[in-house]
């Protein structure tokens, strides 16, 4: 409630949210995402990709999202990161209703992070009335005043270029987003497995976007240069009723090449590891369970949890060993589905920067 004792409209939508997902959701992130997928549609092999549609929502699937991380530095070379994300989440199957009966939640995240700060904001919104929604052509995904939409002339192959957009109290930022290289397909051919059950997503990313523009904090602005990486990702059942959450990177090398890796973590041990290689010029390999290892190296206490922010991160095959270190160890995302996103830098066999983030602690 408000001082004056009325619910807010915000409030309102948070609480048909929360009520919506019950508490299994809350322990394991937004979404239920390990809960059984009946009335959803199914994730099976052998989709075929189209674009522009695919930029846009899916919703006889139960969750999905439009993602951006970004690392920046400004003129000093001072290490910034900012967060963009948009999720969208079913709480019943079926046809899309009119107005408030909609099915729809949408929720909204944003954060900037420096090493002596990490700023966050979340927001949400009720599909069916206008307030946040993604529109495929020409792209547009947005809730409220916060945006990601094509700029003129977009290339639907590459998702480029995109203005990004969005504030909280005590930070906002407005990124361009250029892109030369087309997307990326996750897993096998944007099939991503997430066990060695069924549990799958579609996957698709563009991690070759250069960032430019202006985050301002404290209400002082700044002109940042730097990477960002898309991740856009859809599916009905995410998670096996045994898995407790996920640890996910994506790295950008210095050399050029990039790498996206995840863990989802089961509770005998035998965790789920999945990754793509994407090298300078253009080739990609699909990386399996048996070819990445990750050890957490440091744990940090937030709100009483205990958090692995530094990782060593070791592929044989790819001739990588390296240790990634937190920007700022408590980039905790204190919302309503809290985890922990934020810059990263490495080095050993292989440097550069990146993003960490880790659910279901």
């Amino acid at each position: 409630m408000n001082g004056s004792g009325l619910i807010t409209r915000r409030g309102f939508i948070r609480g048909a949210l929360l009520a919506g997902l019950g508490g299994k959701a809350l322990a394991q992130g937004f979404a239920g995402l390990s809960e059984g997928a009946d009335g959803f549609a199914p994730v099976v092999p052998g989709r075929t990709f189209a674009f522009p549609a695919d930029h846009g929502p899916h919703p006889e699937f139960r969750i999905e999202w439009w993602y951006v991380t970004a690392n920046l530095a400004d003129a000093r070379g001072v290490a910034y990161g900012a967060q963009w994300t948009l999720f969208r989440q079913a709480i019943a199957g079926g046809g899309p209703q009119e107005g408030w009966a909609n099915q729809q939640i949408w929720m909204g995240h944003a954060a900037v992070t420096r090493e002596d700060t990490h700023r966050f904001s979340q927001t949400f919104a009720r599909g069916g009335v206008g307030q946040a929604g993604v529109e495929a052509q020409p792209f547009h995904a947005w809730i409220d005043a916060w945006e990601m939409r094509a700029l003129d002339q977009v290339n639907d192959d590459n998702i480029a270029s995109c203005e990004l957009k969005a504030s909280g109290t005590d930070f906002s930022y407005t990124l361009r987003l250029d892109a030369d290289r087309p997307l990326v397909l996750q897993g096998d051919g944007g099939y991503s497995r997430k066990s060695l059950r069924e549990q799958a997503s579609y996957y698709y990313s563009q991690p070759h976007y250069a960032a430019t523009g202006i985050l301002t904090v404290d209400d002082r602005p700044i002109d940042v240069t730097g990477m960002a990486w898309f991740d856009r990702e859809w599916s009905s059942q995410p998670l096996a009723p045994d898995q407790s959450g996920w640890d996910w990177l994506s790295l950008h090398f210095n050399a050029g090449d990039k790498l996206m890796l995840y863990r989802m973590r089961q509770t005998d041990g035998q965790h789920y590891s999945s990754g793509k290689w994407i090298a300078s010029d253009g080739t990609a390999e699909t990386l399996g369970s048996d070819d990445i290892a990750m050890t957490p190296l440091t744990v940090t206490v937030i709100e009483g949890r205990k958090v692995p922010t530094a990782w060593r991160i070791a592929v044989a095959k790819m001739a990588l060993a390296i240790e990634c270190r937190p920007l700022n160890p408590r980039s905790w995302m204190g919302t309503s589905f809290p985890y922990w996103e934020g810059p990263i830098r490495f080095a050993g066999s292989h440097t550069g920067m990146g993003y960490l983030e880790m659910t279901g602690y």
